[in-house]
C-alpha cells in the first residue's frame, strides 16, 4: 500500500511540474511568432523593429514600461501596444499560449552575467 501511495504521489508531482513548464510557455515557438510577419495581421513582424531581439535584454526583468508617452504594465501589454500600435496588428489574448510563448522568447533573449575570468589568466 505503501509503494502505491509513493507512486500516486510522483505521478501528481510530474504532472504538476510539468503544467508549470508549459504555463511558462514555450520560447522557441514564441521565437517563431516574433519572426512572423502575419503572424498578427500587421505590417511587419516583432523582429522588424527588434532584430535578433536586439533591446529586449533586459525586458525580463521589467514591471512597467512607456511606450508612445502611455504608461504599461507588464510585459504582455507591452508587447500589445507595439503589435497595435507599431505593426498596426490586432493584440494578443494576453492570456493566450501565442502570448506566453512570445514572453517565453523575450525573456530568453535576458543578458547573463558574464563568468568570472579563471584566476592567473
Amino acid at each position: 500500500m505503501k509503494s502505491i501511495k509513493t507512486i500516486l504521489f510522483m505521478m501528481m508531482a510530474i504532472v504538476l511540474l510539468s503544467s508549470f513548464a508549459f504555463a511558462a510557455g514555450d520560447a522557441v515557438k514564441g521565437k517563431a511568432f516574433f519572426n512572423d510577419t502575419k503572424a498578427f495581421a500587421g505590417t511587419s513582424a516583432c523582429n522588424y523593429c527588434h532584430t535578433n531581439g536586439k533591446g529586449l535584454e533586459n525586458a525580463a526583468d521589467k514591471k512597467e514600461f512607456k511606450a508612445m508617452g502611455k504608461p504599461r504594465k507588464g510585459l504582455e501589454e507591452m508587447v500589445n501596444s507595439c503589435i497595435a500600435n507599431s505593426s498596426k496588428g490586432k493584440a494578443v489574448d494576453p492570456k493566450s499560449e501565442q502570448m506566453q510563448n512570445t514572453i517565453a522568447y523575450i525573456k530568453s533573449l535576458k543578458v547573463k552575467a558574464a563568468a568570472p575570468a579563471a584566476p592567473g589568466y
